[in-house]
């Protein structure tokens, strides 16, 4: 099979993959009577901070991608690994790709593990708890289980400032779609070379 061809065959999985997180998610919540918080931020400001705390984001690691030694060859070899499996994705299935990504892990690790724990413990615990379970369910190496930690601490910390979870999974959505478009319309930018087309 052309490799653009395989490529594109493992969107429909990826799709129903990350939509059945947030089916789980919205169940789980309903199942134990999670609160979910949505106040704090009007939708249009929750859009706003989201976008620019994704940009900011993606800003800081991928300079911290340009210093030599910091990050890992490993790391270096997940951004080929995810190049290879996205490259031959239609954008509008990166930007569904994106966005299911960014609704369904919020709802799941911030508004139904953070928020649980919330209401037995206090919100730096379950800040913490939740990001590192965030990081061990997107642990492919040590190093990517570090930086998918600090990044749910970061998610974690603006959901239990912010009381918007809007705001995380417009976060969360906008940073995955910033950084997968880079990776494939850049990937020079990680020293990535490009796979058969």
């Amino acid at each position: 099979m052309p490799y653009i061809q395989r490529s594109k065959s493992l969107l429909r999985p990826a799709l129903l993959f990350q939509g059945g997180i947030v089916v789980v998610a919205l169940v789980a919540i309903a199942v134990f009577g999670v609160e979910v918080k949505t106040g704090g931020q009007s939708p249009l400001r929750a859009l706003a901070l989201g976008s620019l705390a994704a940009l900011g984001m993606f800003v800081l690691l991928f300079g911290l991608s340009r210093l030599p030694g910091l990050f890992p060859s490993r790391l270096k070899r997940h951004a080929k690994d995810l190049y290879d499996f996205v490259s031959g994705f239609p954008i509008a299935g990166i930007v569904a790709l994106a966005v299911l990504a960014g609704v369904g892990e919020e709802l799941f690790f911030r508004a139904f593990i953070q928020g649980g724990l919330a209401g037995f413990t206090n919100n730096i615990t379950a800040v913490l708890v939740a990001s590192i379970i965030f990081g061990l369910a997107h642990f492919l190496s040590f190093a990517y289980f570090l930086v998918a930690t600090l990044m749910g601490a970061l998610l974690g910390t603006a959901y239990a400032l912010s009381d918007s979870i809007l705001l995380v999974m417009v976060w969360h959505s906008v940073y995955d779609l910033i950084a997968l478009l880079a990776l494939i319309k850049f990937p020079h930018w990680l020293k990535i070379e490009e796979g058969p087309r």
